[in-house]
């Protein structure tokens, strides 16, 4: 699968060389390519933002600076999405359902957000995380690129997909390692009974 993220902040994104996502971009399972809005204003300042019409606080994304990054890298076959507080709540089955995608593209909001124009233009879904506000969409971004990638085909063991939270509408179940006995607790019995 292919990502592109479109932000005005791709080194919050190192974290996503790390563990089991670091693993798959280098195995290739994945590809991660960030983009930086700001490569694309014509201003001499860098500036990509501006005082919304009608007044308000706050500075709004320019709808051409946001276009030119997205031209850089649209393709007939990517699925857009915008992560922002006005999207449909993320959940297990919409991450299922974007793990059979090739190509996502992610675009990272930020300030009062990015000019309605511009959204209407290229965007094909926009996706929340959650009934709170950030500052901005890379949090949001990182939340789905860590939980679509676990669908990926060799990203991680099939079995480890097929009992965790939220695959039948369940949560899981507590988990037990070693030692037996910890803090005068012990591992059930019937845990005890069965071969690790």
């Amino acid at each position: 699968m292919k990502i592109d993220v479109l932000t005005l902040f791709p080194e919050m994104f190192s974290s996503l060389k790390e563990s089991i996502i670091g693993k798959a971009i280098e195995n290739n399972l994945i590809e991660i390519n960030l983009i930086n809005i700001r490569d694309f204003s014509k201003d001499k300042h860098k500036k990509v933002d501006d005082t919304p019409y009608g007044g308000g606080a706050g500075m709004v994304m320019k709808p051409d600076v946001v276009y030119e990054a997205f031209k850089s890298i649209k393709s007939t076959s990517a699925k857009t999405i915008y992560l922002s507080p006005q999207g449909k709540i993320l959940n297990q089955n919409k991450i299922k359902e974007l793990s059979k995608e090739t190509h996502l593209i992610l675009l990272c909001g930020h300030y009062e957000g990015i000019d309605q124009r511009v959204l209407d233009e290229i965007v094909d879904e926009e996706i929340s995380i959650g009934d709170y506000v950030l500052t901005g969409g890379e949090l949001p971004a990182m939340v789905l690129i860590d939980s679509v990638s676990r669908y990926i085909e060799g990203v991680i063991n099939k079995e480890s997909i097929k009992e965790e939270s939220f695959s039948d509408g369940l949560l899981e179940y507590p988990q037990y390692t070693r030692p037996e006995m910890f803090l005068n607790k012990t591992v059930p019995e019937v845990l005890k009974s069965r071969k690790s």
